[in-house]
């Protein structure tokens, strides 16, 4: 990732989101229904995203995503099923975009804790991906931007 990041302070921002604990290998089997449960849920109680789809992982493992797929929200969703009321954290982290097709962010992610380490940054816990730009909007994915946010200390 040719990439520069920055370091910003974000605030907290209140969200909807399923948490999801699964095999990594299944995340395409799980992401599809999740995210529409999620947009199903928030037009049935009358609330509009502010914010681009994300997720927020709690724990990196090699085998298991322990992740919440969430959308931010300026009024607070009522927990419907597996839809519950979230928040990204307010901390400071380092950012940069990723531009490209999804199937790479694992190593686009790589190159970027690459560069914190080697900029001696020491990470905190937790990290999130916001998909700025997706086949949403366009099916060319060299169009396609992800945010990705390391908190640093």
């Amino acid at each position: 990732m040719a990439n520069p990041y920055t370091i910003v302070q974000t605030q907290a921002q209140t969200t909807a989101a399923i948490r999801l604990i699964i095999p990594r290998l299944e995340i395409r089997q799980h992401m599809e229904p999740a995210i529409a449960e999620l947009m199903s849920t928030l037009a049935a109680q009358g609330i509009a995203p502010s914010g681009p789809l994300f997720t927020l992982h709690f724990r990196l493992d090699p085998d298991i995503f322990d992740f919440e797929v969430g959308i931010p929200v300026n009024t607070p969703v009522v927990a419907s099923h597996r839809v519950i009321g979230s928040q990204l954290p307010a901390c400071r982290v380092a950012r940069t975009i990723y531009r490209g097709q999804y199937e790479r962010l694992g190593a686009a992610w790589g190159d970027f804790k690459a560069q914190i380490a080697a900029d001696s940054l020491p990470e905190a816990a937790g990290l999130w991906e916001s998909y700025v730009v997706g086949p949403e909007s366009t099916l060319d994915s060299t169009q396609w931007q992800t945010e990705l946010n390391c908190p640093v200390k």
